[in-house]
């Protein structure tokens, strides 16, 4: 568990040997890297053009950049670090990539479809520092940060993955990992996704997910973005979210609540507090009231999300009618709420079940 909410240091992914990964450079740094190689700055937008909307997987698809150029390209960097180790598909069409980062650690990113949108979740870190107890994504704690270019490949190879006449209009920053706790390579991977060069995704259809660390949401809303924050609160009281939510002991929520506030007066942007329900544990009416009496009196929206099975937890999802309850309860104490439809849960894709690698965590268990 983190001792603070201040940023963890990534350990550096790549060997001193292998060449830098394109798409850890931002716009203006490949710009200056083609106007000290001889070119224009305009040569950065036709390269992550092709990158980010062309699909290409080589250097030298960009057929309209010269020959002499491309050989330069592949000369100083890499397009892909990572490789695709399994592959699979939903009964409801979702799809899950397990990606072997060039260290050998693992993470998970997915493909949700609907009828009007191809939203991706992808994520932040290897492993995860917050231990919230329900979620398999921190079982084996944190290794390390991944790259902005590493945050940005997982969107690149599920893109590739679509239909050609297909598009990524969604992101959710809610896979492995705490995003705040890696804001220095989260935020200029967003830039890459919102800007018109790269891939044009709207600040109001990215998500970033948060278990709540105040500075850094105060952090994010002053880059001033229309950026949705969705807060993990998952209890309406300290004690229980303590229990839930280690890292609540060092916070607390009325200090997560005030950076919440501090991001809907800086951005405009309603807040999302996403709200797991585990049966028998926070899913009872008189949560739902006290929750309600948090959140009513401000610009919120709660997401009630039904626990996904995750074997080694034991937590259990509630029943449909328990959700009901929850549900009219909450909105009867006038707070705007949701249900989240569950995704891929028959291959482990829904909320909390993304993990680094099914088989080695199995054997690290047997061993503990």
């Amino acid at each position: 568990m983190l001792s603070s909410e201040n940023e963890l240091s990534p350990a550096s992914p790549a060997d001193a040997g292998r060449l830098p990964l394109i798409t850890d450079l931002t716009r203006e740094q490949l710009a200056q890297w083609c106007i000290d190689h001889g070119s224009s700055s305009y040569r950065a937008d036709q390269i992550r053009r092709w990158i980010f909307t062309k699909r290409v997987n080589d250097f030298d698809a960009m057929h309209d950049i010269s020959k002499k150029f491309r050989d330069l390209l592949k000369e100083n960097f890499r397009l892909f670090s990572t490789t695709i180790v399994k592959q699979q598909t939903a009964k409801d069409r979702t799809e899950k990539l397990l990606l072997e980062l060039e260290d050998g650690h693992h993470v998970e990113c997915v493909l949700m479809r609907e009828p009007k949108r191809n939203t991706v979740c992808i994520s932040t870190q290897v492993g995860c520092a917050m231990g919230c107890v329900f979620c398999a994504s921190g079982l084996l704690g944190l290794t390390r940060n991944l790259s902005m270019g590493e945050i940005l490949e997982q969107i690149l190879r599920l893109d590739r993955v679509i239909g050609e006449d297909e598009r990524i209009s969604n992101i959710v920053v809610m896979g492995i990992g705490e995003p705040l706790a890696n804001l220095s390579a989260l935020i200029p991977a967003l830039d890459t996704l919102n800007h018109k060069g790269g891939m044009g995704i709207g600040a109001r259809k990215i998500t970033v997910s948060t278990v709540g660390l105040p500075a850094k949401i105060r952090e994010l809303a002053d880059v001033n973005k229309s950026y949705i924050l969705a807060v993990s609160l998952h209890a309406p009281n300290e004690t229980l979210r303590n229990q839930i939510v280690p890292t609540n002991n060092k916070i607390g929520i009325q200090k997560i609540l005030e950076a919440t506030d501090y991001y809907y007066i800086t951005t405009g942007r309603r807040v999302t507090f996403e709200y797991i329900l585990l049966s028998g544990v926070n899913d009872s009416p008189a949560h739902a009231r006290e929750l309600a009496g948090l959140l009513k009196h401000r610009n919120a929206h709660v997401n009630l999300i039904p626990a996904n099975g995750v074997e080694e937890t034991g937590y259990q999802s509630p029943t449909t009618a328990d959700v009901d309850r929850f549900f009219m309860t909450l909105a009867k104490g006038g707070v705007n709420v949701t249900v989240r439809k569950r995704k891929g849960d028959d291959i482990d894709a829904a909320c909390g079940q993304l993990r680094l690698n099914r088989e080695k965590e199995k054997e690290l268990f047997q061993l503990q």
